[in-house]
């Protein structure tokens, strides 16, 4: 059987691993489907088979890029049995993530050019589910019953952070220090709300106690 005949079974893997690849490497405008075709050693007919055309092999790529995201999150939180713990190591896992070039360019930087914004927030809800899950475990850790909306904003913001610091950490003259002041920020936070949440009753009390007189002064 020849090596470009467009029957066999992982055709469609290997178009989304070898577009993965070039996508990652010379971005969505750069790459053509020829380059595609190629690397996979298939026919442009095998590549039409399974995808409508480049932005749609895109979109294959896109959703393949965040699955991988949300199992390292997920294993890494797994391996705790401690939610605020699980929580750390998820960030952690997350924060590792948003400094690779591949997530950045497909996911940050090519997704939402090429597929549009509304696309791009439905799919990042894949991995930025993940974080929420994350903050959503710790904050119901203890007695406080957090609202869903407060849950919400909090793994939004959570989420923003750590994209943004990915990438700068990903830019950064020294990748390695600027990461480990992320992760002692990550552990700072985290540590805090934890405390507070163990030394009050309800959120409503934490938030009184914080913005008592004299505290925040």
């Amino acid at each position: 059987m020849s090596s470009t005949t467009p029957v066999n079974g992982s055709t469609k893997d290997d178009l989304v691993q070898v577009a993965r690849r070039l996508f990652s490497e010379q971005g969505y405008a750069t790459t053509s489907l020829d380059a595609v075709v190629a690397g996979a050693r298939v026919t442009k007919g095998a590549l039409y088979h399974h995808f409508d055309g480049k932005r749609d092999l895109f979109r294959a790529v896109h959703a393949d890029v965040e699955a991988e995201a949300v199992r390292r999150i997920d294993a890494a939180a797994g391996l705790e049995t401690d939610p605020w713990a699980a929580a750390q190591s998820g960030l952690r896992a997350f924060l590792e993530i948003a400094r690779e070039p591949s997530y950045r360019r497909l996911i940050i930087q090519d997704g939402p050019a090429v597929l549009g914004i509304a696309h791009t927030e439905a799919s990042a809800r894949t991995t930025y589910t993940s974080v929420r899950r994350l903050v959503a475990a710790a904050l119901g850790a203890g007695v406080w019953s957090v609202p869903e909306a407060l849950v919400e904003t909090f793994g939004r913001i959570v989420f923003g952070a750590l994209s943004s610091a990915g990438a700068r950490v990903a830019t950064s003259q020294d990748p390695g220090a600027e990461a480990s002041q992320v992760e002692l920020a990550v552990g700072l936070l985290i540590a805090a709300l934890r405390r507070v949440s163990t030394e009050h009753d309800s959120l409503e009390d934490a938030v009184a106690a914080i913005s008592a007189p004299g505290l925040t002064s």
